[in-house]
């Protein structure tokens, strides 16, 4: 039976107290940053592999620098702890295909900035740096509480791209390949030529190429985007592919009896192992069986507490492995996926109804709340992760990101800030067939929006302090302004976002008679008289019992 408000009110800490009795688990607030496009800590090395700029083509999907180096520059200098987030969510840094393959249509060389097209799951790609720059950025994130995620692909590795089959010697390629040009690339590969059998090879992937394998046509075994699907169903012992057996920078090694699901999670797993990696976002979760979902998640999980073990100063707490994942219009209901290793579920309904008023907004937060807090039989509790902003869709209206951002901060669940919303960074540009180009602009460094990035940072150390707003019983208050609060165990607090001037808000049921409040948002206190208070609002109230 749940308790009522009046029950939950009486179980009211302090600030601190509440911050500190809660897990990672029951509040993520995840910063997700496309590296290449954050922050350039090491200009050296921006043209690695010989990656070069694409200026016929815009330079949309070329590198443009952000690295390791530079998450590191904003974790010293305090951006995210600002920002209140507790989690960074980075994109892939384990090495990706050298060259570019053909974007959009036939407009722009599209490299893997982005992180998702594999050549090595073992090696640092080095336009994001070096080990000991991601273990000193790992090691600032924690000592700041901070836990860092990883973006991961578990269901292919990177295209068959000029530059990479050139250097490890493929031989599919025709000559003069080195001047291959957008609209006459692919007349430079052989795809007619057995020897493909020299790259991944057939045992590994599925690609449709000589002596390969078709893609299926269910979800699991399809190839997505003309991309190899790993063959991770397979019970079939392999040996390392023939690409990695004549990489001479390669740590990866062959495993006795090992299958390509027993590679892939063991190379995936040594990154927690070594650095502490604190959790995945797993990549086209839809596309992989759930078996092979749980084997990553239960060897990360042991990764994890060995690291722990052996780091005892270098960790945030003894909480588990934790992780997300992206199944395409996954909305906010518990699925078969949050037993396949999942703690949460990126959440693909928020975006669009973010942007309404405050009235439909208030249904979507009960609608949350209620899910979230069921109970469905003996099934544990589960999460999803809301955003306005994605990679992969669109950016949330740059005229109304304050709105935006009130209404993911505010709102139950796991939530994902998106870098940029913050700041109202810009869309880059959006080539045909490839609009979500636009979402990927670099940070705006040298132009950040001061009144979206304060009302942000207020907004998400709020949300730290207060993990009743991703995991409280939702009350609503009034609609003139609006207004809610949400309580759970040993926390509550009231919130009403885009209100300015002298209100007076009803708080009975929620903070006791006679209690001091304080305005998160303004620093004034308030106290609590005929159950109600006075407040004098500038933008939003933010309230919460003051500490003593």
């Amino acid at each position: 039976m749940r308790r009522s408000l009046t029950a939950l009110a009486a179980l009211l800490l302090s600030a601190s107290a509440q911050a500190g009795s809660f897990s990672f688990a029951d509040n993520p607030i995840v910063y997700f940053a496309v590296t290449d496009r954050f922050a350039n800590g090491n200009p050296g090395n921006d043209h690695s592999y010989g990656r070069a700029a694409d200026p016929q083509g815009g330079d949309v999907g070329s590198f443009h620098g952000g690295d390791i180096a530079g998450l590191t520059q904003q974790l010293k200098a305090g951006y995210f702890k600002e920002l209140g987030v507790n989690a960074l969510w980075i994109t892939a840094p384990y090495e990706q295909i050298h060259g570019w393959v053909v974007g959009g249509k036939q407009q722009f060389q599209h490299y893997a900035y982005h992180g998702y097209w594999a050549l090595d799951y073992t090696t640092m790609d080095a336009n994001m740096g070096t080990r000991e720059e991601l273990r000193e950025m790992i090691d600032i994130a924690h000592a700041q509480g901070i836990r860092v995620l990883f973006d991961v692909v578990l269901n292919h590795p990177g295209y068959a791209d000029l530059r990479t089959l050139s250097e490890y010697k493929v031989p599919v390629l025709w000559p003069g390949h080195e001047k291959a040009t957008l609209r006459d690339y692919h007349s430079y590969i052989d795809y007619n030529n057995f020897d493909f059998a020299q790259w991944w090879g057939p045992d590994w992937v599925r690609a449709g190429l000589p002596g390969y394998p078709d893609g299926g046509k269910d979800d699991f075994t399809m190839q997505l985007a003309y991309l190899p699907d790993f063959r991770t169903e397979s019970s079939k012992a392999v040996g390392l592919p023939p690409i990695l057996q004549r990489k001479s920078d390669t740590r990866a090694v062959a495993l006795p009896d090992a299958t390509v699901r027993t590679y892939l999670v063991h190379w995936l797993a040594d990154w927690v192992r070594e650095f502490g990696v604190d959790g995945f976002r797993a990549d086209t979760v839809k596309h992989v069986e759930p078996a092979s979902w749980l084997a990553l998640r239960a060897a990360a999980t042991d990764a994890l507490k060995d690291w722990k073990t052996r780091h005892p100063q270098q960790k945030i707490d003894d909480a588990p492995f934790w992780m997300t994942g992206e199944a395409w219009g996954h909305g906010p209901e518990r699925s078969s996926w949050h037993d396949a290793g999942f703690d949460s579920m990126i959440n693909f309904d928020f975006q669009n109804r973010a942007g309404g008023d405050w009235k439909s907004i208030d249904g979507v937060y009960r609608q949350y709340a209620g899910l979230l807090g069921e109970r469905l039989g003996n099934a544990p509790r589960y999460d999803i992760l809301s955003y306005i902003s994605s990679h992969d869709t669109s950016l949330f209206p740059r005229d109304r990101l304050k709105h935006g951002l009130s209404a993911l901060l505010l709102a139950p669940g796991g939530v994902q800030l998106f870098y940029g919303d913050e700041s109202a960074r810009q869309p880059g540009a959006a080539p045909i067939g490839d609009e979500q180009q636009a979402t990927r602009s670099d940070m705006n460094w040298s132009s950040l929006d001061a009144a979206t990035l304060a009302h942000a940072r207020k907004l998400g150390q709020f949300r730290l302090r207060h993990p009743a707003l991703a995991r409280g019983e939702h009350r609503f208050i009034d609609d003139k302004p609006y207004a809610f609060a949400r309580a759970m165990d040993g926390d509550a607090v009231i919130a009403v976002p885009e209100a300015q001037g002298a209100i007076t808000l009803k708080v009975h049921g929620v903070f006791a008679e006679g209690a001091v409040l304080r305005d998160a948002y303004t620093n004034h206190t308030c106290l609590v008289k005929n159950g109600a208070v006075a407040v004098n609002a500038a933008g939003t109230v933010l309230l919460e019992k003051a500490a003593p």
